[in-house]
């Protein structure tokens, strides 16, 4: 299935998270990519929500987004999306066994070299001004000195190609592109690095589900900055 294609799986599937969430955008855009429907339940992150002990029950790390699929919970977006893809099939996972160890092995990069500097900086950034703490500069100088090094991979990686694995979309799009979601707000460097940056508005153009997400993880972080009086 390309993922052009839209078809409906009749699945109960629950995901938990908040909707300014770039790891819960990761879940729901390539949910709505593959058609396969979910049950969303809100976990206001501000409110402490993901603390609760129910919640805890569930996540014992109390982040987002959660899974849960009958009597199977998995908790890390990356999973979550392998597990959606494995029951959807088409080739979200890659359209041969090559490129799908090609995309696992970007969505462990991802995880390892990429996303964890720009939630760093989110963390620094954004959640201290809402617990009304400073930014702690040396770290932010060191987000921003492994996001350019990995940063400079993915540019010359994307110099010659318009998806990260293959000739389409995949999960590894999907997970490198997640920090996107912040990046207005928490101004890491990726406007250095032009192939990215283009990579990032084709996405956008081009799978309707990620840009849908956006909107919503930009109505959700507006309003609770606006909320909370913070001006950036």
């Amino acid at each position: 299935m390309c993922h052009g294609q839209r078809i409906t799986f009749l699945i109960s599937i629950k995901i938990y998270g908040d909707p300014g969430s770039g790891s819960l955008r990761r879940v729901t855009s390539a949910a709505a990519v593959m058609g396969i429907a979910i049950k969303r339940e809100t976990i206001d992150l501000f409110r402490g929500e993901s603390h609760t002990p129910d919640f805890l029950a569930l996540n014992p790390h109390g982040l987002t987004p959660v899974m849960v699929d009958g009597d199977i919970v998995l908790y890390e977006a990356s999973a979550i999306n392998l597990y959606l893809a494995e029951k959807a099939g088409g080739d979200l996972l890659g359209a041969s066994t090559r490129e799908r160890y090609e995309v696992l092995q970007w969505m462990f990069w991802s995880g390892e070299q990429w996303r964890i500097y720009s939630t760093l900086t989110f963390n620094e950034r954004i959640g201290k001004r809402f617990m009304g703490k400073p930014e702690d500069t040396s770290i932010v100088r060191l987000a921003f000195a492994s996001i350019r090094a990995a940063g400079a991979v993915l540019d010359t990686h994307l110099a010659d190609r318009r998806f990260v694995v293959g000739d389409r979309l995949t999960l590894a799009d999907i997970d490198i592109a997640a920090p996107f979601s912040q990046w207005e707000r928490t101004k890491v460097p990726f406007g250095e690095f032009p192939n990215l940056v283009t990579w990032q508005q084709r996405l956008l153009e081009t799978v309707p589900g990620w840009a849908d997400t956006k909107r919503e993880v930009d109505a959700r972080m507006d309003g609770a900055l606006q909320m909370a009086g913070i001006v950036l």
